[in-house]
């Protein structure tokens, strides 16, 4: 009968060394477990934040031209008031419209034929337009701006259907999401939006 040999024994070192690389394992597996974590809570929080606080818009249409073009990305904050010449993004229906604050609640607002806007007897300057025009209009001019609402108006008169329409109307506090401030795509264009 034969003896059975014995397997070598390995060194003490070879063994410190495996250890030691499933210790590294044991770690690395660990810190990615976390990393993984964390990224997934920052994510969640940025989309919450995108969404509520400050939402991201693609612009559709020309209705903001030349200021907007289509295609490109802003991003919006909710403000406290809107200001004359802000631009805005709120809800018609289930659209999300880009239009610019003529008048605020309270104002008397008036559009001649060539398409000149006048708010409380003052002419605006509308260096933003680049051909009056006074557009899809069906409201009867003057026309007073009711509480919590405003007069919005695009930048492109001849084509925009906004406040001048009844099929838009004027634009209450609680439709509009936000006042545009940053234009974030495309790349040479980004910047803050006036």
């Amino acid at each position: 009968m034969r003896k059975k040999q014995k397997k070598p024994v390995p060194p003490v070192s070879e063994l410190k060394k495996e250890l030691a690389r499933e210790r590294y394992k044991l770690r690395y597996r660990s810190v990615l477990k976390s990393t993984l974590g964390t990224l997934v809570v920052v994510a969640a929080i940025a989309v919450l934040i995108a969404m509520l606080v400050m939402p991201v818009l693609e612009i559709y249409g020309s209705s903001m031209s030349p200021t907007l073009r289509e295609g490109q990305i802003v991003a919006a904050v909710k403000a406290p008031k809107y200001e004359q010449g802000d631009m805005v993004a709120f809800y018609i229906g289930n659209k999300l419209l880009v239009k610019r604050v003529i008048a605020g609640p309270g104002d008397l607002v008036e559009i001649s034929e060539e398409g000149i806007v006048q708010v409380n007897g003052k002419t605006l300057q509308e260096p933003y337009v680049r051909q009056h025009a006074l557009g899809e209009c069906d409201i009867a001019m003057p026309y007073r701006v009711p509480n919590e609402q405003y007069f919005l108006m695009g930048d492109h008169r001849e084509t925009s259907i906004d406040s001048r329409s009844s099929a838009v109307g004027c634009v209450g506090e609680d439709q509009i999401i936000g006042k545009l401030f940053f234009r974030i795509w495309p790349m040479e264009e980004i910047g803050a939006l006036n």
